[in-house]
């Protein structure tokens, strides 16, 4: 069966949350101090810090590599990333009407950065590696003014730019072994650089920062110290400190009004520093953050945000050098999402190494527990809220106990390879696991302090993706990479029947009355098969490309969701097998989804780490 897509509905997105560590291009903060802006995948959300609302703007076809808002705090910009041979667009958007003011393409696979002149007439964009060019845009009547190459030939790449804060024709350059300051000429529609004279030093510029009066700027390099150039002449004046750098190198540069300078360093430092010595005042190192990506100032820096590259937020008071955390959340692709039974208000994901506990009304963690180097493939919620259990690709399953985070027990060995999948039985009374090798086996809980081994069930080949008990706890259905999804007898631990498809089986869904399966894979189709005799009796398209790799049955039994490769959310008519409604906002392949059980809203995790909340359809 096929689908008209004049059809669809839009799901509504409620809210979001997560950043991807490796593209998470830091976030700001709007003029009005009351919001920032930050993206996420292929959106840009803007958030009220106060009042924890979201709006998201949508329109980028890829992840967002940088953004930029106007002095005035009209303007919007964002830059994305895109394939080899495309072009990368940048949006300009409103920030009052919350939609897009402009559409700007020009540069190669990927804008690296953005940034307004002081009156918002212009905005100058620097392409990636594969572009290397700096092109200035006027905003106002939507069309590039000029461009020229970045650097010259002999240099490496640029990757930061800086406008002045009063000169309306003027900016800043920096980048591997280049340093440049931008002349614009408007009237003959060009842009003429400056190289600044830095005698023997060799440095790799990664941020920039340019004083209030446009006297100076200062450079953050990889080398881990701190560069005063002089805009008058273009000559290095300084840099330091000498001793003591900053380790992995500085990321970010803010300037306050005490004339001090706050660093942000690549392992986690912030730290204020006097501007003509570089000596060091203060300094307090985040745990756990990865580098600083992010330094931005509320009013004239009395409090200022931190934002890390494993998707941290902080708020810093200046005058006690304290923190105050108001993000964090996962950093990598999100495998799994489960809820408490016959609860909507919570629910739990995890991802490489850690797992949370959310506040759906809220989208704030109550809840993170953190297993280092290793990645958690898998969780459940047993029935009865007395723990936590997860699969683990150290060949482990670990149960925690839900209300501190510690781990209640842990069942070493429980597979040969990895572990992939894990469910439980209604009375709590065993654990379900899949492992990589394809064998599916149940662990019957002890004393609610450990889990032996009952049985093992060797029938898959291929890695178990998936498990689902029946109500009434005497079978469950386990899906494979090898092509079968096989029912299982549970209380002789014998296959009971089994499906075959050429396919790669990721997800298998029970029917309300369980008179039904739903499964899907790489092959994109949707098959209902009779669980009494496994015949196939219905089959449509899932999805346009990629596979299915998540799917769920709501809980009245009229309708199912499904997630895939496409990144869309798809909400199906279960007796019609038609797609009624279509969410679109993940930029990463979905992994897993799941309805709520008031069926109030869905939840949906994806590679590119968010974790996104929609109102249910009624």
């Amino acid at each position: 069966m096929t689908t008209n897509d004049d059809d669809y509905k839009m799901l509504e997105l409620l809210s979001t949350t997560g950043f991807n560590g490796k593209v998470f291009a830091g976030f700001k903060v709007h003029p009005d101090k009351e919001h920032i802006i930050y993206p996420l995948g292929n959106t840009v959300i803007i958030e009220h810090i106060a009042k924890n609302t979201q709006s998201f703007l949508q329109g980028h076809t890829d992840n967002v590599s940088c953004v930029a808002v106007s002095k005035n705090g009209k303007f919007i910009a964002s830059g994305q990333e895109t394939y080899m041979g495309f072009k990368a667009n940048i949006i300009i958007w409103d920030f009052q009407e919350k939609e897009q003011y402009c559409k700007l393409e020009l540069h190669k696979v990927k804008v690296q950065s953005l940034a307004f002149s002081p009156s918002s007439k212009y905005l100058v964009s620097l392409g990636g590696k594969d572009d290397g060019s700096v092109v200035v845009w006027d905003v106002a009547k939507k069309e590039s003014v000029c461009g020229a190459p970045a650097a010259v030939q002999s240099a490496g790449m640029t990757s930061c730019i800086a406008y002045c804060n009063n000169d309306e024709d003027k900016f800043v350059t920096g980048g591997e072994r280049t340093i440049r300051v931008w002349t614009l000429d408007i009237a003959n529609r060009k842009i003429r650089p400056v190289d600044c004279n830095m005698g023997q030093l060799k440095r790799y510029v990664k941020c920039i920062e340019v004083a209030p009066d446009d006297d100076y700027f200062y450079c953050g390099t990889t080398s881990g110290d701190i560069l005063k150039i002089y805009m008058a002449n273009n000559l290095l004046s300084k840099f330091g400190p000498e001793k003591d750098k900053y380790s992995q190198g500085v990321t970010s540069l803010a300037l306050l009004w005490t004339g001090e300078i706050l660093v942000g360093a690549g392992d986690g430092t912030v730290a204020v520093i006097k501007g003509d010595q570089f000596k060091k005042t203060k300094s307090h190192k985040i745990p756990g953050s990865g580098a600083i990506t992010s330094l931005v100032l509320r009013g004239k820096g009395h409090q200022f945000l931190v934002g890390t590259e494993k998707s941290q937020i902080h708020r810093f008071n200046l005058a006690e050098f304290t923190r105050e955390q108001l993000r964090d959340c996962h950093f990598g692709s999100v495998s799994d999402i489960a809820f408490p039974h016959g609860c909507s208000d919570l629910y739990a994901t995890c991802s490489q190494s850690d797992i949370r506990v959310w506040n759906a009304k809220t989208s704030r963690d109550v809840l993170s527990i953190t297993v280092p180097n290793m990645t958690c493939n898998a969780i459940e919620l047993m029935r009865d809220g007395s723990g936590i259990v997860s699969a683990w690709d150290d060949n482990k399953i670990r149960v925690f106990y839900p209300q501190s985070g510690k781990l209640k027990y842990q069942i070493n060995d429980a597979h040969n390879k990895k572990v992939t999948a894990i469910t439980t039985t209604s009375d709590c009374r065993f654990i379900i696991s899949g492992g990589g090798e394809g064998q599916v086996r149940v662990w019957k809980i002890k004393d609610q302090q450990r889990g032996d081994l009952e049985r093992t069930m060797k029938e898959h080949k291929g890695e178990v993706t998936c498990i689902v008990v029946r109500k009434n706890d005497r079978e469950c259905i386990s899906a494979s990479f090898d092509g079968s999804c096989i029912i299982w007898d549970l209380s002789r631990g014998t296959r009971h029947l089994v499906i075959f498809a050429n396919t790669l089986f990721k997800c298998v869904s029970y029917s309300l009355d369980e008179s039904q399966v739903l499964t899907s894979g790489t092959d994109r189709k949707i098959g209902y098969w009779e669980t009494y005799s496994t015949t196939q009796i219905r089959e449509t398209e899932g999805a346009s490309t990629g596979a299915v790799n998540g799917m769920m049955v709501s809980p009245d039994g009229d309708n199912f969701v499904t997630g895939g490769d496409d990144k869309l959310i798809k909400f199906w008519d279960y007796g019609d097998a038609q797609v009624t409604h279509v969410g679109i906002g993940h930029s990463g392949a979905i992994n897993r989804l799941s309805i709520c059980p008031n069926q109030m809203y869905i939840v949906s995790v994806s590679q590119d780490g968010a974790i996104m909340r929609w109102k249910y359809p009624k």
